[in-house]
């Protein structure tokens, strides 16, 4: 009966990691467009919607997570990894303070003037 349990559920992690860890179903998130208090998702079947983000957020130097409020509950977990520097650390920005920042050098092209 262990045997049987423990291969259900060997099978079933299986199952969950394909579909949701390596993106491979149509429900995959596969980009997303912050900008304002609402993110722009858009799924691997090319479907498009908004979804507002929670307030409880963990935000790290390696990893964003944010839990999603729309028809489907979701939890949006990048890591440093999937994104390039540069937008991972504009992406950390919105989620902490829900506003992008400056592009770089505008500061110092103001300064100069």
């Amino acid at each position: 009966m262990r045997a049987l349990l423990s291969t259900l559920l060997l099978l079933l992690g299986i199952a969950t990691a394909w579909s949701r860890a390596l993106l491979a179903a149509s429900a995959s998130i596969r980009a997303i467009e912050i900008g304002t208090e609402r993110l722009a998702i858009e799924l691997a079947s090319g479907e498009r919607f908004t979804a507002e983000v929670a307030s409880r957020r963990y935000v790290t130097r390696y990893l964003v997570v944010l839990p999603l409020r729309s028809r489907s509950r979701r939890t949006l977990l990048v890591t440093a990894d999937m994104l390039a520097p540069e937008e991972f650390r504009r992406l950390r920005i919105w989620a902490l303070w829900n506003r992008l920042p400056p592009a770089r050098g505008v500061a110092a092209k103001q300064l100069a003037a």
